[in-house]
């Protein structure tokens, strides 16, 4: 077998274990919440301008800014981006 095959089925096992409950050796990234209505302030955007720019809607937007809901998956990790360093996201999607 070659190299690429045994990393791939290590991956593999990897994942079902975790699946199964084990935690031993796997690392979960789990970004924290966040206020994305600071997170807009603090880029001077509009809803609209924020949400057009970072490809979110706008309800969704603004379900996140009244706390009916919260971002999570990819959502939340893009925001912990823009907070910490917003004009390399725009740079990044220019």
């Amino acid at each position: 077998m070659n190299t690429a095959f045994n990393n791939i089925k290590q991956g593999l096992q990897e994942a079902i274990s975790h699946a199964k409950g084990d935690a031993r050796g796997v690392r979960v990234h789990r970004p924290r919440a966040i206020d994305v209505k600071s997170v807009r302030a603090k880029v001077g955007m509009t809803q609209e301008q924020f949400a057009a720019s970072f490809g979110f809607s706008t309800a969704t937007l603004r379900h996140w800014e009244r706390g009916d809901r919260s971002p999570h998956g990819s959502a939340l990790v893009l925001l912990n981006v823009i907070e910490r360093n917003p004009q390399a996201v725009i740079e990044a999607l220019a």
